[in-house]
């Protein structure tokens, strides 16, 4: 049950989506004077190193946000088209010691890139990639944007990562404003709904390493929309060959629908998600392929964000000429 582990995944693609669109949210939510209770069900670690043992050994990070830093920005790919020839980047330590100039990139993932220079000041200085090397969970961006009123609820099960998030938020030294705690976020998501101030943003980021945390993620969500129609609830999931993960954004879909909701749903493709060989005949997965974003209640800041966002990862993220994006919306 705990064999998954963020730390393998930390910075990959799915983590530029998923924190570019997190990053975007709290940023228009936290705009408002009255309260807003986070509350983030999987939190993992919180932080992790980008040079460490479990980041190296995967090599995801170096296909997500470390391509990003590495890849100049040629003209905006056509909506779900990738570029002709995505090229496969050498390694941080082989790559140009130039900055890649950011400054066009669209204004969501130039906040992507502001989070990553705060936590790594001699990236921010100098640019280089070597100097890249810590990289925030989620708990780390939602606390960022916190202002004192506001609340961040966040619950881990695992009990290496949850030591870990415990010790990093406790390093922040933001007193009860963060609450760390041991629990099945699935289950425990129903005590905190509704919020106090009636105002939330649920971020549901499960491992999915069984295939009960779709249904799980799916009944979850029903329940909270139930108990607090208003609130906003993001959820990550993958887009692999899997039957339970092709149908959880549909459902997600229904759920919204039947409830009178607004919703949104952002796809990032990087690459094939078809088997290979190599050399020795032996057969290559592919990893993850795919990722989606989905959003009940989404600002209605998030669509045109996003439009100017997405196009941009594809060109700066995309591996093949399969890359592309999907972004629909409703309500």
């Amino acid at each position: 049950m705990f064999s998954y582990r963020h730390a393998f995944h930390a910075g990959n693609h799915a983590d530029v989506l998923k924190h570019t669109t997190l990053i975007a949210l709290m940023k228009y939510l936290t705009l408002k004077d009255t309260a807003l209770t986070v509350i983030d069900t999987h939190a993992g670690a919180g932080l992790y190193r980008l040079d460490g043992d479990y980041t190296e050994t995967s090599g995801e990070a170096q296909e997500g946000v470390f391509r990003l830093f590495s890849a100049p920005l040629t003209p905006p790919a056509k909506p779900g088209k990738a570029p002709a020839a995505a090229k496969k980047l050498a390694p941080v330590a082989d790559a140009a010691p130039q900055p890649v100039d950011t400054s066009q990139w669209a204004p969501a993932l130039q906040d992507y890139a502001e989070v990553l220079r705060k936590l790594n000041p001699q990236f921010a200085e100098t640019g280089l990639l070597a100097h890249l090397k810590i990289y925030p969970g989620s708990p780390f961006i939602e606390q960022q944007f916190l202002s004192g009123r506001d609340k961040l609820k966040l619950f881990e099960l695992h009990p290496t990562d949850f030591k870990s998030l415990a010790g990093n938020i406790e390093q922040l030294g933001v007193g009860r404003q963060v609450a760390v705690a041991r629990e099945d976020g699935f289950e425990v998501l129903k005590t905190f709904l509704p919020p106090p101030a009636r105002r939330a943003m649920v971020l549901c980021d499960p491992s999915y390493e069984i295939k009960s945390d779709y249904a799980r993620l799916a009944a979850c969500m029903a329940d909270a929309v139930k108990r607090f129609a208003t609130g906003t609830y993001v959820v990550w999931y993958p887009i692999i060959p899997r039957p339970e993960a092709h149908d959880l954004p549909r459902k997600l879909k229904t759920l919204a629908v039947k409830a009178g909701r607004a919703w949104l749903n952002a796809a990032l493709t990087v690459k094939s998600s078809k088997l290979t060989t190599d050399e020795t005949g032996e057969v290559v997965r592919p990893g993850l392929p795919a990722s989606g974003m989905f959003v009940i209640n989404p600002p209605h800041t998030l669509k045109g964000e996003l439009q100017a966002a997405l196009p941009q990862m594809v060109t700066l993220l995309g591996q093949d000429r399969n890359a592309g994006f999907t972004l629909e919306h409703g309500g």
